[in-house]
């Protein structure tokens, strides 16, 4: 058997560059993670500082939604043409452009002086990150194979989840003590670092772009139909669920997406292949994407809610609060990555959702006059490292075997379920949490939304609950995963 230790002892500079590979796919790493975990934070570090932003902006509580959904609408509905982008334009062309855009319209976000500006770039920066993350998660594809590409995964998922959390904190603490405007002029300095470093570590792109292979046509269906939806559950809460804007633009983006995939059907070089979402692996990964973050983004807010709404902790409290979730999802995505490894992804993700559903449970007892130690504390335990576990896994699932050229097109797949799932996640389990408070008077509405969260909970547990039974059915087998999994990695000596 051939042994890399004992050949590098006679090799002393095949031992350095080994090192030094390895050193330089680290940093990569951390690199794209940096550039991942603004686009997160920028998503969940705005929810805490929209009292004060609504002020200064003079933006009417009706309108105050519209911070939150001017970035998600366009971010989740140009994902998939940005991962093709990548694909077709250059991975590294595709994450550069799309962390200029993002960087840029983090200035003009803070500098804003009106509701129009604010949400145009905030807009904008959708743009961007509908660039750069799927960008970014398919360098990490391409860049590692085998079991560095399940630890690298394992990171990516890790910062998926535990961001969230972090941008509640940062948020918090950004908005409380200095102005709620340093959350975005924070982007500017790391985001420049970010462009410079990437401009080193990141290989240019060997081909020209392929500009004619850009599924365009596919691309404003699949852009459409995904920003109607997105928009139809977004404002799901307010306008009402059978209320004729949610369903028309429900039903109207379901029919586009059945369209496009017609349309894909029959396209040489389709924006999304639609017959690999007839894998296990793929389709079921999806699936379990939409359902980890409909939990994920959905408890979120609810726990944010409750902090604030219920027990009356500020901002920074607030953020300081998530702090334990954000080290338990972080960890539940390293023990993930082995887990996945050593059992495949059924005992994995069913294991995984098991533990959320179990955490939703505990956090389904939150009450009127609770704690934060006794009501909020151990379900947020539970749930986040079950939640850790399910985002790396279902990575690995969607993007396990993905080849080269089409590791854009599943990445940006991947993520769009983060999104349209998140949306869905928010939109009925605030919906559930609020639904009773309409007729409580003012004296008994603490409680009753307390009531209302805690069957938010519920309902939270029985979605994680039936992913993990549907997690069992429907994803690959070990026997089937796992040889693709442990394909031994692809090393390109430089």
């Amino acid at each position: 058997m051939y042994n890399l230790h004992s050949h590098t002892r006679h090799r002393p500079d095949l031992g350095r560059r080994h090192k030094k590979r390895a050193f330089t796919g680290m940093a990569l790493l951390l690199l794209l993670a940096l550039a991942q975990l603004m686009v997160i934070l920028d998503i969940s570090a705005v929810n805490v500082a929209l009292p004060d932003l609504g002020k200064d902006l003079g933006i009417a509580g009706g309108d105050l939604g519209w911070t939150i959904t001017s970035y998600s609408l366009v971010f989740g509905s140009l994902l998939l043409l940005g991962g093709r982008a990548a694909d077709l334009l250059g991975r590294r062309r595709v994450f550069l452009t799309g962390l200029g855009i993002f960087t840029v319209a983090s200035l003009g976000s803070a500098l804003a002086s009106g509701e129009a500006l604010f949400f145009a770039a905030r807009a904008a920066q959708g743009l961007g990150a509908a660039l750069l993350s799927p960008a970014a998660l398919s360098i990490i594809t391409t860049t590692f194979q085998g079991p560095e590409r399940a630890k690298a995964l394992g990171v990516w998922g890790a910062v998926g989840g535990a961001g969230a959390a972090i941008g509640v904190l940062l948020g918090g603490a950004l908005t409380e003590l200095v102005d709620w405007r340093a959350i975005f002029l924070i982007n500017l300095p790391v985001g420049i670092g970010v462009a410079i470093a990437a401009r080193k570590a990141i290989p240019a792109d060997a081909a020209r772009p392929q500009w004619r292979g850009l599924d365009l046509r596919g691309a404003v269906v699949a852009t459409a139909s995904l920003g109607a939806l997105v928009y139809a559950l977004s404002q799901a809460a307010d306008a009402g669920w059978m209320s004729a804007q949610t369903l028309g633009l429900g039903l109207a983006g379901l029919g586009g997406l059945v369209v496009f995939a017609a349309l894909e059907l029959h396209t040489r070089k389709p924006l999304l292949n639609v017959r690999r979402l007839g894998e296990r692996g793929v389709g079921g990964g999806f699936a379990m994407m939409l359902a980890a973050s409909a939990v994920l983004f959905g408890s979120f807010l609810l726990t944010s809610i409750y902090l604030q709404e219920v027990l009356g902790t500020g901002a920074l409290e607030t953020g300081l609060a998530f702090l334990p979730m954000a080290v338990i999802i972080g960890l539940g995505a390293h023990l993930g990555s082995h887990l996945v490894g050593h059992a495949g992804l059924r005992i994995a993700m069913a294991a995984a959702f098991v533990l959320v559903a179990g955490g939703m449970v505990l956090l389904s007892g939150v009450s009127g006059d609770g704690g934060y130690v006794s009501d909020v504390l151990p379900g947020m335990l539970v749930a986040g490292l079950g939640l850790g576990i399910a985002l790396v896994s279902v990575a690995l699932s969607v993007l396990t075997g993905a080849a080269d050229d089409e590791a854009g097109m599943l990445s940006g797949l991947n993520t769009t379920g983060h999104e349209i799932g998140g949306s869905l996640g928010v939109a009925v389990l605030v919906t559930i949490a609020t639904g009773s408070l309409a007729t409580a008077g003012r004296a008994a509405s603490t409680a009753a939304l307390a009531n209302g969260l805690g069957n938010a909970y519920t309902v939270a547990a029985f979605i994680a609950f039936a992913a993990g039974i549907i997690a069992l059915i429907v994803l690959p087998s070990a026997s089937s995963f796992l040889p693709k999994l442990q394909v031994a990695p692809r090393v390109a000596l430089h």
